[in-house]
């Protein structure tokens, strides 16, 4: 652990300290929405970069060992009158629990947490609440996967239950898919960083594939968005694209589904991710992740209707009643850049006239450089997979993803297949 002094003088604000905020990308725009009302210390497991000037104080430990990490929290609270302690990391959510415990801040605790994020744990609260989801078998080896699969029916996802980001999980059709079906799942099982190694035969719910941002305030939870999603590389579940839309007619069909899988699983306070299906038989739950939902979603939040998630998961983290009134009325679309083959980077660039004179154009940003390898899904995960992304804003999500479409054609990405 390296202590550091106060980078900036004190002032009167509540101080917020959050967990690992992560890459500037994906997760600059969070940290720079809750240092703009709160003074904000943080975690990291390495040196300062982009966050300096963000935060008045901080500490350098590794936060996935809980010593460390409640060693860094105290050495914070010794200087720092901390109020509240939050985390957007999926990985760090229990941990971060432990912490706030310690602190003695408003959390739900670790134990509701670990229910969040074991997938196993999940489905059995949701059957106990009669929370419409899908039918989940553990499977401790090939044998008990294919009962499961032959009791369950084809096709079956088989799953990870403790990992995050759609790790290890993949479709599978027929009987003869599943020996690889079910090493793939647990591979990603065993890989640094999940909530346990279970691996999770189940219910393959086909249909459209949304999620909807809650705000839960005292056990009260409140819809805030529907986000529509874009899928890629069957049979496994990338997600590539995301939509949302301040006038989504869906939200109120798909918000009661949300709020009964929320309030399932114990939870009580902060932002919550709720991924769901919306199948013949109605919406029906694949997991409810207890943070932020990745891939810059906050950020359309915002654009679309004027919620600031990120701030809102600070006022939460004080006990704060947050204002969730809408100030805007419009769509906002990411794309996610992947190319054609994986390979090398030769080059990746958007035409600098059609960007200077687009206003729509939110964003365009790259994440990997001429030179870099990019491998596609299933061998490489969305750290490597992705060249860039653009984020747009439109009247309407159609009119949205038909941006999305043309600023593609604005784009140029060459890459040198692998031999």
């Amino acid at each position: 652990m390296t202590p550091s002094r106060p980078l900036h003088a004190a002032t009167s604000r509540p101080v917020v300290l959050v967990v690992a905020p992560n890459d500037e990308l994906y997760r600059g725009y969070c940290l720079e929405s809750v240092a703009a009302a709160y003074d904000t210390v943080v975690i990291t497991p390495a040196a300062l970069t982009w966050e300096k000037d963000l935060v008045v104080d901080h500490e350098v430990a590794d936060p996935y060992d809980i010593q460390a990490l409640l060693a860094a929290g105290e050495a914070l609270a010794a200087r720092q009158p901390i109020s509240a302690v939050l985390t957007w990391n999926e990985l760090l959510l229990v941990n971060t629990a432990v912490l706030a415990q310690r602190l003695q801040v408003v959390t739900d605790s670790p134990d509701i947490l670990h229910g969040c994020r074991d997938k196993a744990t999940s489905r059995e609260l949701f059957d106990r609440h009669r929370v419409p989801s899908a039918r989940s078998m553990k499977a401790a080896n090939l044998l008990e996967a294919a009962l499961a699969a032959v009791f369950i029916g084809y096709p079956v996802v088989v799953k990870p239950s403790g990992q995050a980001g759609s790790v290890g999980v993949i479709r599978v059709d027929r009987a003869e898919e599943l020996p690889a079906g079910f090493e793939f799942a647990t591979e990603g099982a065993s890989l640094w960083g999940g909530e346990s190694t279970d691996v999770l035969v189940e219910e393959y719910l086909a249909g459209e594939e949304i999620s909807v941002e809650c705000v839960t305030h005292r056990g009260v939870t409140t819809p805030v968005a529907v986000t529509r999603k874009q899928l890629a590389f069957a049979p496994y579940f990338e997600e590539v694209g995301h939509t949302v839309d301040a006038a989504d007619p869906l939200l109120r069909r798909v918000g009661p589904v949300a709020q009964a899988a929320v309030a399932a699983l114990g939870l009580t306070t902060g932002i919550q991710h709720v991924e769901m299906r919306l199948t013949a038989t109605g919406p029906r739950i694949i997991e409810v992740n207890g943070r932020l939902g990745g891939d810059l979603i906050g950020r359309l939040v915002l654009l679309a209707t004027g919620i600031d998630l990120p701030r809102t998961a600070a006022d939460l983290a004080l006990g704060l009643q947050p204002d969730l009134t809408p100030t805007r009325q419009q769509a906002a679309a990411v794309a996610l850049l992947y190319p054609e083959v994986s390979g090398t980077v030769v080059e990746r660039g958007i035409d600098a006239e059609f960007a200077e004179a687009t206003d729509w154009l939110e964003q365009a940003s790259w994440i990997l450089s001429p030179g870099e390898q990019v491998t596609l899904p299933p061998e490489g995960d969305v750290d490597v997979a992705r060249v860039g992304l653009l984020v747009v804003t439109a009247p309407d999500a159609d009119q949205a993803e038909a941006r999305i479409q043309a600023a593609r054609d604005h784009i140029t990405i060459t890459v040198t297949p692998t031999a």
